[in-house]
């Protein structure tokens, strides 16, 4: 065999070598909670597991609470192994008004482990107590969600569209090739503290009815716990509009990449773990 043909036999061979590699990368597990009050979660639920699927190489199911209150309780929770097998768990539940700390810290104690999590919108304001409006103190009972969030909020605004600003002096892979934009009709979430172990990716600010501007951090991300666990959140993602919007797609798959360490410093996923990849 000539040079030639000995370069077209080692292309092709690598070719197939790269295309079978790829073929063969499991999809990554993923348990969304999905539930409580306040929001449409029967559709929240399908629409974020139908835009994780689409974009990644991913299975995503679907843990639903039948209660449409702050009191909402998850079955899944009920063991202790609740998250094993799973790669990433999305928190997108709104339980304010759950204050059982023995099911609150089973739930954490997943996530200090080493499994990491995706936080949308009203998990931020879910499992808290006490005087959770002023700000807590870390390792105190009323801190532990706050603590594996990574920032403590108490509140929103108005339903107002956001501003979303990334921050260009933070070089991070998640947030590298994505371009600022606005929300539909959403909720700006408060930011009481922004914890030491947080990065903040990005500003979202609202224009009033008086014309003042609001602003908080609302997106960034967290390293929770002994083991350091890759925790995102985002706490736009109100309404089923904002997450169904291909702006809000593009940073969630950003952050499941990140959460899961398969995206690199210029934030290009892993082989494999794109859909149709």
């Amino acid at each position: 065999m000539n040079r030639l043909g000995k370069t077209l036999f080692f292309a092709t061979l690598g070719l197939f070598t790269s295309l079978g590699t790829s073929a063969e990368v499991a999809p990554l597990k993923i348990l969304l909670i999905n539930g409580g009050c306040c929001h449409d979660y029967d559709l929240q639920g399908p629409v974020i597991k139908g835009v994780v699927e689409e974009r990644l190489n991913a299975v995503v199911t679907i843990a639903s609470s039948p209660s449409k209150k702050t009191d909402a309780l998850f079955d899944v929770y009920e063991n202790d192994d609740w998250a094993d097998g799973y790669d990433l768990i999305i928190h997108n539940e709104c339980s304010a008004n759950v204050t059982d700390t023995e099911y609150v810290n089973r739930i954490l104690e997943a996530h200090r482990s080493g499994v990491p999590a995706v936080n949308i919108h009203c998990a931020m304001h879910s499992y808290r107590w006490g005087k959770f409006k002023e700000s807590v103190t870390l390792g105190e009972d009323n801190a532990h969600w706050f603590e594996m969030i990574g920032v403590q909020s108490s509140g929103h605004g108005p339903k107002f569209p956001v501003k979303v600003t990334y921050h260009q002096d933070v070089d991070h892979p998640i947030t590298k090739d994505l371009k600022d934009w606005v929300t539909p009709t959403g909720e700006l979430y408060n930011n009481i503290q922004i914890f030491d172990s947080a990065i903040a990716l990005a500003t979202g600010s609202q224009t009033l009815k008086d014309g003042r501007v609001a602003e908080a951090v609302i997106v960034w991300t967290n390293l929770y716990g002994p083991n350091k666990t890759r925790i995102f959140s985002a706490s736009i993602g109100h309404s089923s509009e904002e997450v169904a919007d291909d702006n809000f797609a593009d940073l969630l798959v950003q952050g499941i990449l990140w959460s899961v360490n398969k995206l690199d410093d210029e934030g290009k996923a892993a082989e494999g773990f794109l859909a149709n990849h």
